[in-house]
């Protein structure tokens, strides 16, 4: 009895974890058969199958390892709610190019306005250009940090922050740093903030000039700011909120 192809190569495109050729092997065979691919088109389809398969596999893997909060894109986006929303400055940010270069992002505004929902979306197309991103809020990173101290796991724990191309810190400068907390953030933007192919993106409900009577020191809260501030894009959202379009009953249209 005649062995198919696929019977034959199945066994081998397994062994060398080649699933996306294996995944469009008939496809590509009947292609084949009925003439429209040659021998050097089959093979290159073949390959270019298990490359999309692979490429498609490291955004799932980069997108779980984000902890993104949503799937927030900028195609989602409704910027014709708001006409007071700089979509062209949120397009402009898109491209990545502050990430490349070592800057930040300060993205702020009255609640509901979609600071969550850029910051995210930014996040999301980060992890679809191939770079690793990490989303957290303020409160938790604090205290994630904090927990370092108790059992000696600081630089780990610094470390993980640190390594992302892209950060972002949602909700920050709700309320008063503490000294100890003060400390941590300054040593987590020593770490990050002017490093090529690495970017820092905040989004907070107040204005980035009111950061500062947040810290308990003003000479870490000036050193901590002056970094973060004057390397960062400044992205102000104002406008009506979103949220009453997520009320019962009602489609969604952002996040905050």
């Amino acid at each position: 009895m005649t062995i198919s192809p696929h019977a034959q190569l199945a066994p081998v495109l397994r062994s060398l974890k080649l699933t996306g050729m294996l995944e469009t092997l008939d496809a590509r065979l009947a292609e084949a058969r009925a003439g429209t691919l040659g021998h050097v088109e089959f093979l290159q389809v073949l390959c270019q199958d298990e490359l999309a398969r692979r490429d498609a596999a490291a955004i799932s893997r980069r997108l779980r390892s984000a902890h993104l909060p949503s799937a927030a894109t900028l195609e989602g986006f409704d910027f014709s709610y708001n006409p007071k929303i700089p979509a062209a400055q949120i397009r402009d940010l898109a491209r990545l190019e502050f990430l490349a270069a070592g800057e930040g992002l300060c993205i702020y505004g009255p609640v509901g306005v979609g600071k969550t929902h850029v910051a995210v979306a930014l996040a999301h197309q980060a992890c679809r250009r191939g770079y690793d991103a990490l989303f957290v809020t303020a409160s938790r990173m604090l205290a994630d940090l904090a927990g370092g101290h108790a059992d000696r796991s600081f630089a780990t724990r610094l470390k993980t922050l640190a390594k992302p191309a892209l950060l972002v810190v949602d909700d920050f400068a709700m309320r008063d740093f503490s000294l100890a907390q003060a400390d941590d953030f300054y040593e987590l933007v020593c770490e990050r903030v002017g490093k090529p192919g690495h970017g820092l993106v905040l989004t907070s409900n107040r204005s980035p000039a009111d950061w500062y009577p947040l810290f308990p020191n003003a000479v870490v809260g000036e050193s901590v700011l002056d970094r973060v501030i004057n390397s960062s894009h400044h992205l102000l959202l104002e406008g009506r909120s979103y949220r009453p379009n997520r009320r019962p009953g009602r489609s969604p249209k952002a996040d905050r």
